[in-house]
């Protein structure tokens, strides 16, 4: 580069660390654009930008530059810090927490970076370190009498420095850490997590399995304990309502519940059998009173965690079956909290993407996808494009459907440099309207712009399909083509993806005779007598390969 552009590229970088510094973030972005259309191989530069948008709250374009800087520069630090720190803005937590290892391998003691992963480890709690339990399970509800109720807990409680580990935790968290080396803290939070911490990641493998089919009844609680004749007599009659239940018989199966309930109140399997008929009857509401009861009778005699959490999970299931997402994420928490299975958790995740496309739905609004649209043009002709960028996102959750909305973002990405991004929305502009011109036109100037003369070309050419006469396209074809033709790698690169010119340079009868005709000039009128040699010499000039003076 020219020393007169080196120093253009200095002051353009020191105004924009001024700029940011004085928390002008708008002006910061604009001074370091200029520096990177002049220096584009500058990571710096990129680096300084991905702050300064992070700064003005765009974490995607943030990332977007912090992914270029460390393309650009692998081995430096600073680039992994950047892109944690975008991932982490956006909730990517998993992620970010990956960035900052990355870079601490280059720099194990860089303290920015332990931070980092220190800050982001907060936010990903659990047996395997990635799933979020939603809180503080020391503080939980019900707590207490869930470690009364456990016999291997039990009796911790008349234990005072247990009692005073306990207290300090239910206050703070972030103390487990200091109590680690305690088993009776160990076994506590095994009981209140529902899992065995020794056994997690075997217990993790061996739960993985299928749900039931969806024409296949819920399996039924199978536990035999004897103790009285009125209990023995009640496990029969569940027996006989199983059996029933499984045939989907289900007036019979309820009859016998109902026996079973009669003869011993205090075993809640009996309920939550009986809700589970009614959730395939789909008397949803007699489902969830029945599970209710369940949950309440299982409270006053002490019932197993397990059994309360079965029946929290059927009530998530009856608002699930009634389109009720909210509710039965809500339900499907409280059965993890009592107890966590694969099935509860998967349920709940699938109820939060359903509940989330809901919304996204419900969201829609053409009237002020139009409203953002017109504030983005604004915006855009005053070239604040990061905050364009805000304005056409916002319309495209308003109207996803409108191609004119991703085209006008695209043109935002393409002033920012962010040309994947740019192409994305160009990609997605035509997919929903595969004549919209201007989709075809901007991807054609993202590829010219990155030197993919190639695709620009191919790009223009379906631009020339849906309109031959327009200027821009056929400009654009031209401008391709002259390029092509000037660029020895390009003219290579292309000839090469033909596969008869493959086939002929690969044939080392041909190398030896191209070898020829480059160190001895005569040998050419002896090969051109071969008709097939002639023909594929032929074949490497159209192509431009070859050229003979």
């Amino acid at each position: 580069m020219a020393e007169d552009l080196q120093k253009k590229v200095a002051e353009l970088k020191d105004q924009g660390n001024r700029a940011l510094t004085s928390g002008d973030t708008k002006e910061a972005i604009r001074l370091y654009g200029e520096a990177i259309k002049i220096d584009p191989n500058n990571h710096v530069l990129y680096s300084n930008r991905s702050a300064a948008l992070a700064k003005a709250s765009n974490y995607e374009l943030a990332l977007v530059d912090a992914n270029k800087t460390v393309e650009l520069k692998p081995d430096w630090v600073k680039g992994y810090s950047r892109k944690g720190a975008a991932l982490s803005f956006l909730g990517r937590y998993e992620e970010a927490k990956m960035a900052y290892e990355e870079g601490l391998k280059l720099d194990p003691e860089n303290q920015q970076l332990k931070d980092g992963v220190k800050d982001t480890q907060a936010h990903l709690t659990g047996p395997a370190g990635s799933q979020p339990l939603g809180g503080n399970p020391f503080a939980a509800p019900g707590i207490m009498e869930r470690i009364q109720r456990d016999p291997r807990t039990k009796g911790f409680l008349a234990q005072p420095d247990y009692m005073d580990k306990l207290k300090q935790l239910q206050q703070n968290p972030q103390a487990l850490g200091n109590h680690l080396q305690d088993p009776r803290i160990m076994t506590t939070l095994s009981v209140l997590l529902g899992v065995d911490l020794q056994q997690a990641r075997e217990e993790d493998m061996d739960q993985r399995s299928s749900p039931p089919a969806k024409d296949e009844p819920e399996p039924m609680e199978e536990e035999e304990e004897e103790l009285t004749d009125a209990q023995k007599e009640a496990k029969e009659e569940k027996k006989k309502g199983n059996e029933a239940y499984k045939k989907k018989d289900f007036e019979t199966a309820l009859q016998h519940y109902d026996k079973a309930i009669e003869l011993d109140a205090d075993d809640i399997t009996f309920l939550t059998n009986k809700a589970a008929v009614y959730y395939e009857m789909d008397r949803l509401e007699d489902c969830i009173k029945e599970s209710q009861k369940a949950i309440e009778r299982g409270r006053e005699v002490r019932s197993d965690f397990k059994l309360i959490a079965k029946a929290f999970f059927r009530i998530g299931q009856a608002y699930f079956k009634e389109d009720k997402y909210k509710d039965a994420i809500t339900y499907y928490n409280k059965s993890l909290t009592e107890h966590r299975t694969p099935e509860a958790l998967k349920k709940c995740q699938e109820a939060e993407k359903l509940l989330k496309e809901y919304e996204a739905k419900s969201y829609v609004d053409p009237e002020k996808a139009e409203e953002e649209k017109a504030l983005g043009n604004e915006l855009f002709q005053k070239g604040d494009f990061p905050n364009a960028v805000k304005h056409y996102s916002e319309a495209i959750r308003r109207n996803p459907g409108d191609a004119k909305l991703y085209s006008n973002r695209a043109a935002c990405y393409t002033k920012l440099a962010a040309w994947e991004l740019g192409i994305k929305d160009c990609d997605e502009c035509v997919r929903l309207d595969p004549k919209f011109l201007k989709g075809y036109l901007r991807k054609g100037a993202i590829l010219q712009a990155m030197k993919q003369w190639g695709r620009a070309q191919d790009v223009y050419s379906k631009a020339l399909d849906i309109e031959p006469n327009n200027p821009e396209a056929n400009e654009g074809y031209k401008k391709c083509l002259q390029t092509m033709s000037q660029d020895p790698e390009e003219i290579k690169k292309r000839a090469m993806a033909d596969p008869e010119v493959q086939q002929i340079m690969s044939d080392p009868a041909m190398r030896v005779i191209l070898d020829q005709m480059q160190n001895e000039p005569g040998a050419l009128n002896d090969h051109l007598q071969n008709p097939e040699i002639r023909a594929k010499i032929q074949k490497l000039m159209e192509s431009g390969l070859i050229q003979i003076r």
